[in-house]
Order: C-alpha cells, then sequence, then structure tokens
C-alpha cells in the first residue's frame, strides 16, 4: 500500500471561457472503594519556555516558572536534546527545513530498548506520531501510525518490502520510520524526535503523575517473556504514576492496535491538560534531567534546535484556543495482529491532519440540537476575490487568482487595466481583506485565508479598497506564500440522526443507591442509556476517594457496549480536574447548563455542573457513541431521589 498526496492543482484546469477555471469533483462485579493522592498544587506560570515532543504519547510539555533561571534551563536543554546518535544525524538529512510561520510537521518516534537487551540488538518503536504546528491557524494536529499496520518499508540501499510499520525502525533506524512515513503521506516532515519509554516513565512520575479518565477495568497477572505486560487499573478518573501510565497506553490485551492508538491520544489530552493545570517549578531540575536523558531533536537542514524555535513552538502550545488539537485517525482498518487499510483512508487522515476543520465542534452541535448557525460563509461561487501582488514576486498574483479560481472562486481584475500591484511590496504575511458592509464577507475572508496558510483576516483599508474593483474579498499577497494553496479542510460535519438511546434507569439505579450514604454529594441516575450497553459485567460501578483527606468523593458508572467498547458517567465533588479545562463549547439544553468537550467532530464529553458536584459522560475510547446520544445520556442524567425503582 502506497499513497502519494498530490500537491497544488493539476496543469490540465479547463477555463470556463471568461478567465476562470472550473473545478473538477473532488475525488457488574465488585465494588472497590480505595483512595488516590491528592491532585498536584497549583504551579505560578509568567513565561512559558519549552515545548519537546515526548514519544509519540506526548503532544507538548509546557513548563513554567520565572523568567530569570528558567531561561538558562531553555539553553541547557535545547544544547543536550541536540542529536546524538548516529542513527539520528543520519535521519537528517531527509528532513526539509522548516519555513518562519509556515506549519512545521514533527516525526514522533517512541521506542523501546530494555536494559537486559544487548547494545546492538534493534529497538522496536511502539509508538509513531505526526505532530503539526500551525501558527497561523493556531491548531496542533496528531496523526498516530498503529504498529500493527501493514506498509510498504523505505529502508536506504534495500528494495522496498510490505511489513508491520515499526519494522521501519528495528529494521534501519530513525531513517527508516522517517522514510517509510513520508513516502505513506506524501507529507514533509521538518523535525525529527525520538525518545526511550524508560524517561516516559520517569518523566511523568517527576512531574507528579498525571490525572486520565480510564475508560475500564485493566487486569492481567500473567507477565513475562511469553505473555502480555502485567496491568491492574480501575475504572474511573484517576492519578496514574508513570508505570501505571506505560501500562494504559501500550495495552492491547484484548483489543487491537486501533484502541491503543486512541489510548496514546487521550493520555496526549490528559498530559497537557495536567501541564496547563499545574506544574511546580520546583520540578524543573528534575523533568530537564529526565528530558536531556532520553529524547533527541533533529530538524532539517542540519543545525541544531535553537532556543529561539523552542520558544515559539511553547508560545504557540500556550497560546492555543481552546479544543485547538486535533487528533486524526485512519480508518477502515482491518485485521487484529496485522493491520490493513485503502489507500484513500490513509490520504483523507493526512488530509484531515494537514487542514483541520476548526468549526467542526460548532458544527456538530448545531446539527445535533437543530440550530440554525448564525454566520455562514458564502460559497465560492458566490465570493468574489481580487488577488494584489504584496511580496514583489513576478507572476505572483496571477498564479495564485488562478489557483484561486481552481477552488470554484469568482475571480476578477483591478479595474482600468491596472497591474494587480498591491500599494507596496512589503507585505510579509498574505493579508485578507473583506468588505463588512456585505453579508457573509468575513466567514468568506475566514474561509478563504485557510487556503492560504499562514494569511490574516482584516476588514478592508481605504488604500486596498480603491483597488478592489466591488470584489469581497482582496487578496494581498505576502512573503508566506510560496505558489500553492492548502487543500481545504475536509467537512467532516456529521448528519443529524436520532438520538440511540432507551430507557436504562434500571442499570444502574439499585447500584447507587447502594452506596448514597457514603456520598455527600447527590447522585445522578443515568436514565438514557446507548440502545445496545448495559453497566458493565465485571466493575459496574466504583466508589471512591480521590483524596486521602476525604474531601473529594468520586463514583465512576461503567457501560459495555457488546464489541468491547466502553462509555462512562463520572460523578465528583472536584470541580476543577484537568480533564475539565479546554472545553469546546457551552449550551444550555432544557434548563440546564452543559459544557462540550470535541474531538474533532465527535463528541467526547458533556459536564454537568451543580453547586456541589460535577458530573461528565465520557464517550468511548473511539467515539462511537453519536453526538445526539451523548446529548440525550446528559439530559437524562437525574438526581437519584427523584428517580423511582422501576
Amino acid at each position: 500500500m502506497r499513497t502519494t498526496l498530490k500537491r497544488g492543482v493539476g496543469r490540465g484546469a479547463t477555463s470556463n471561457g471568461n478567465g476562470r477555471a472550473t473545478v473538477p469533483p473532488a475525488p457488574l462485579g465488585a465494588v472497590t472503594v480505595y483512595r488516590q493522592p491528592p491532585p498536584p498544587a497549583r504551579g505560578r506560570r509568567s513565561l512559558v519556555l519549552a515545548i519537546l515532543g515526548w514519544s509519540a504519547l506526548v503532544l507538548a510539555i509546557l513548563v513554567g516558572g520565572t523568567a530569570g533561571g528558567a531561561y538558562l534551563y531553555l539553553h541547557e536543554t535545547v544544547a543536550a536534546v541536540a542529536p546524538k546518535s548516529v542513527e539520528v544525524k543520519k535521519a537528517l538529512k531527509s528532513l526539509e527545513i522548516a519555513l518562519p510561520g509556515e506549519p512545521a510537521t514533527a516525526l514522533v518516534i517512541g521506542y523501546d530498548h530494555r536494559a537486559d537487551e544487548g547494545k546492538d540488538a534493534p529497538s522496536r518503536s511502539d509508538t509513531l506520531m505526526l505532530v503539526r504546528a500551525d501558527p497561523g491557524e493556531k491548531t496542533i494536529s496528531l496523526l498516530s501510525f498503529p504498529r500493527d499496520l501493514n506498509v510498504p518499508i523505505d529502508c536506504p540501499g534495500s528494495t522496498p518490502f510490505l511489513a508491520k510499520i515499526n519494522a521501519a525502525y528495528a529494521t534501519c533506524g530513525p531513517t527508516g520510520s522517517l522514510r517509510t512515513i513520508r513516502n505513506l503521506t506524501g507529507l514533509p516532515i521538518n523535525y525529527i524526535i525520538t525518545v526511550n519509554f524508560r524517561g516516559f516513565r520517569q518523566l511523568v512520575d517527576k512531574l507528579g503523575g498525571v490525572w486520565m479518565d480510564v475508560d475500564r477495568r485493566y487486569f492481567n497477572d500473567h507477565g513475562g517473556p511469553t505473555g502480555y505486560a502485567k496491568i491492574n487499573l480501575q475504572p474511573g478518573y484517576q492519578h496514574l504514576n508513570g508505570t501505571k501510565a506505560l501500562d494504559f497506553v501500550r495495552y492491547r490485551h484484548t483489543d487491537s492496535d486501533i484502541y491503543r492508538t486512541a489510548r496514546q491520544q487521550l493520555f496526549v489530552r490528559s498530559f497537557k491538560d495536567q501541564i496547563e493545570h499545574a506544574f511546580s517549578l520546583t520540578r524543573l531540575p528534575q523533568v530537564i534531567k529526565v528530558i536531556t536523558q532520553n529524547v533527541e531533536v533533529g530538524q532539517g537542514g542540519g543545525r541544531d534546535v535553537s532556543a529561539k524555535t523552542v520558544l515559539r513552538y511553547a508560545a504557540l502550545a500556550y497560546s492555543l484556543p481552546p479544543g485547538h488539537v486535533f487528533q486524526s485517525r485512519i480508518d477502515g482498518l482491518e485485521g487484529f495482529a496485522d493491520l490493513t487499510t485503502a489507500p484513500e483512508n490513509i490520504q483523507r487522515a493526512v488530509r484531515e491532519f494537514r487542514n483541520p476543520d476548526v468549526e467542526s465542534p460548532e458544527k456538530a452541535t448545531a446539527v445535533a440540537l437543530g440550530e440554525k448557525r448564525k454566520e455562514r460563509a458564502p460559497s465560492p461561487r458566490e465570493t468574489s476575490v481580487l488577488v494584489l501582488n504584496g511580496n514583489g514576486v513576478e507572476g505572483a498574483a496571477a498564479s495564485a487568482s488562478y489557483l484561486v479560481g481552481q477552488r470554484g472562486y469568482q475571480t476578477i481584475q483591478p479595474a482600468n487595466g491596472l497591474r494587480a500591484d498591491a500599494p507596496s511590496f512589503d507585505y510579509f504575511r498574505t493579508q485578507v481583506y473583506f468588505d463588512p458592509a456585505v453579508k457573509g464577507a468575513k466567514p468568506a475572508a475566514r474561509k478563504l485565508a485557510a487556503l492560504f496558510g499562514s494569511a490574516d483576516v482584516g476588514k478592508v483599508v481605504p488604500k486596498i479598497r480603491a483597488l478592489s474593483n466591488d470584489a469581497m474579498l482582496v487578496v494581498v499577497l505576502g512573503q508566506t506564500f510560496h505558489g500553492r494553496l492548502a487543500s481545504a479542510p475536509i467537512d467532516q460535519t456529521p448528519q443529524r440522526a436520532p438520538a440511540n438511546v432507551v430507557s436504562g434507569a434500571s442499570a444502574a439505579v439499585d447500584l447507587l443507591r447502594r452506596y448514597r450514604r457514603q456520598i455527600d454529594f447527590p447522585l445522578m441516575v443515568p436514565t438514557r442509556i446507548e440502545r445496545s450497553s448495559w453497566v458493565d459485567s465485571q466493575t459496574p460501578i466504583r466508589v471512591y476517594k480521590i483524596d486521602p483527606d476525604k474531601k473529594r468523593s468520586a463514583v465512576r458508572l461503567t457501560y459495555r457496549i457488546g464489541d468491547n467498547q466502553y462509555w462512562g458517567v463520572q460523578m465528583t465533588d472536584w470541580d476543577d480536574a484537568p480533564v475539565l479545562t479546554g472545553r469546546n463549547l457551552v449550551r444550555r439544553i432544557g434548563g440546564r447548563r452543559y459544557e462540550l468537550y470535541y474531538n474533532g467532530p465527535s463528541l467526547h464529553m458533556v459536564v454537568l455542573r451543580t453547586d456541589g458536584a460535577t458530573y461528565w459522560v465520557v464517550n468511548t475510547l473511539l467515539d462511537r457513541l453519536s453526538n445526539e446520544t451523548m446529548i440525550a445520556i446528559a439530559k437524562g442524567l437525574k438526581p437519584l431521589a427523584t428517580v423511582d425503582k422501576p
């Protein structure tokens, strides 16, 4: 399976007769009661100092503290994570140079080399993930590759051969992984980050652990060379140390790599939430030591990554709007130990990765609730565009105008035969100007700006209006335009469908009544549940204390769907848990206020707050419950005292 993504627009486009290009069609059991350690105290941050890739499981590590001493730590860290191994240095030759202000992509390789193995024994790349940072759109995207995915392996000097994707690292090191991923996706890769899983455990511990929402009971006590790794986790929101966190993200005893990649991405979000929620400067020296001993970072061009570059990506990660971390998944995977998928599924995942739909949560919410969106961008054919040269590159305006026309926009020329030149050629970033008097012009400008990547949107100014020839939008090309447009985001908005729920109070009401005297806040009964689910037979309910002072209590109901997927309802009097940061939207439905948390267009969590407690409905690892179903379950939460036994 080989996928080559074409960039730009084909040369064989046809014209509609007036100089505008036409667009071809686009292709239940024992109850556990126990205590958890308290959450870490909130640290004070005045400057975000570092963003460091951490295996393929960690998107960003944001380290905060005072500017003086921490700045020195930053320089020491950047120098210490420069490539040292011969293998990583070789891989640098296959990287492309990242342009300032432009999106950049890093390949993060999490490998495992155990102490009892020989020095020359091949390591295993248990995790491969692409991370893309887009400063223009203020987004970070993740794309994980299941280790059991069968693809053509590309090793230097060898004929490509079909094998599991993790064989690339075992056979020919980081260069093999880099070349294999690049050929598979067609993406330019600017950075490579390698990390040993030993460091993963140490880092989680040095940062005080991580709070995660564990979807179900995980247990295996048969370890050793011939068995799977041991694991013992209860369901529910809880604090995990490094060993338990690694057990969770690497687990695949009773499911496949599809679920493991979902657990890895869940860890990324949880760890990022925790770092933003609480970090102590006193931990910084220990964190730095772990990172420098286990991480190598290289970039295209051969030079070591500078402190300035680290700070730039740190600032981006820290300033992301809520919900602007996007996780792309490869759909259509078939098999269990050996996974395959059609090339078009790889292509679609790559398009979503490169061009995340930042409006997908809003659009999906509007569909699920039957809302009419207030602001709608007119279609390209309803949008007139004038392109002006603002960078001084000969032919840039004509080229960009042609490409815009290829996307279906009405491209027009300056009036009176004037050259398509801006008032000056000193524009660095591309600007998209809109006329605020024209209905829909602002959302149209945002939509068009996304095609130019690093572009700013603003109201038209007099000197530009004078050249506009009554166009709805005027694009002034800056130095950030390099002769191509980005692919338009795939509209992933699901179609509206009835909630797939049935009455389900009887599934949990007796369980909750059994423990209501142990809990100081009102318990909620899910009176509506997903049609094919029931409380898990192994651990249907878990009642526990989150801190040793017994000030915070928690209850978890776990529901199982037949195909080994689990969703849950969490209840707690901890109202500022890290998982509750980063909500996308808030909606008032039926007189109650709900907070909505999305993975792209999929509603992953719905939160209901009362005066004394917080309740959240959590989707499955693969977000199999529809948005309408998630909302219906949340709306069906009713106080135990008001629910009569059926």
